[in-house]
């Protein structure tokens, strides 16, 4: 039974919950560890459904929060090919290999990562990188985000060298990433339900658990203003880097 964990594992579903609702508000790398907990402590095939509705709810603080800061300009342009990217993820839930997707990933992340830092530490190279801010780009992002939002709940760390390459200021990268993630969450629900991955079961625990990550929603909505530009973006990088070598060596 689900339900029947011990103290210490209910302890760590208690921080992972926290880190998932702390992404949503304040770094948005966090939320890897999150779902790196919950990984360990759940079944992997129910996993997912578990901490999808505690994403939902610290969207909805994100969004009530940031609204006002999206860029939609972004969000049109990533969200039929995330739709589609879930579509695939779904007909491919149960077939996939999980490892093979979580190397994959981890190599792209790993990449991804070393390109930005390249382009950061070359301001010259400007005017070059504007062919990552083209449309090619942004399907190559939306397709992996909604690929890996369906099968692991793991398109933070793409979102985040996205909307990092997109070179948008913290409220705005936050503002259009909530909108991004509440309404693709939402979009996933009925998938999930059709999974079995939610259920009666899966839903008590997520009752459990609900107030702490709301809790660590407003806790990251509290700190984000005190956290500089810069301190930012290298945070987002630094957890997107864990995400990645957690994906290597998962």
């Amino acid at each position: 039974m689900i339900l029947s964990l011990s103290p210490a594992q209910w302890f760590f579903a208690a921080l992972g919950a926290f880190f998932l609702g702390f992404s949503k508000t304040g770094v948005g790398g966090v939320g890897i560890l999150g779902i790196a907990l919950f990984a360990i402590i759940f079944p992997a095939q129910i996993s997912p459904g578990i901490v999808l509705p505690l994403l939902i709810a610290a969207d909805v603080v994100a969004v009530v929060s940031y609204k006002q800061h999206a860029v939609w300009s972004h969000l049109w342009r990533l969200f039929p090919w995330a739709v589609l990217g879930i579509l695939i993820g779904y007909f491919a839930a149960q077939q996939v290999n999980a490892r093979g997707v979580a190397l994959m990933m981890g190599v792209i992340l790993l990449l991804m990562v070393a390109v930005h830092l390249w382009r950061r530490s070359h301001p010259e190279s400007e005017e070059k990188a504007s062919q990552s801010r083209s449309i090619f780009f942004a399907i190559i992002i939306g397709l992996l985000a909604g690929f890996t939002t369906m099968v692991a709940n793991a398109a933070g760390p793409i979102m985040v060298i996205y909307l990092l390459t997109m070179r948008l200021p913290k409220m705005e990268f936050m503002g259009t990433g909530a909108w991004y993630f509440f309404i693709l969450n939402v979009f996933k629900v009925p998938f999930q339900f059709s999974l079995g991955n939610i259920t009666s079961e899966t839903l008590a625990v997520d009752l459990k658990l609900v107030v702490i990550a709301l809790a660590g929603a407003f806790f990251g909505k509290f700190l984000l203003p005190f956290i500089n530009e810069k301190l930012f973006e290298n945070a987002s990088l630094f957890f997107t880097v864990l995400a990645a070598l957690r994906l290597l060596w998962s």
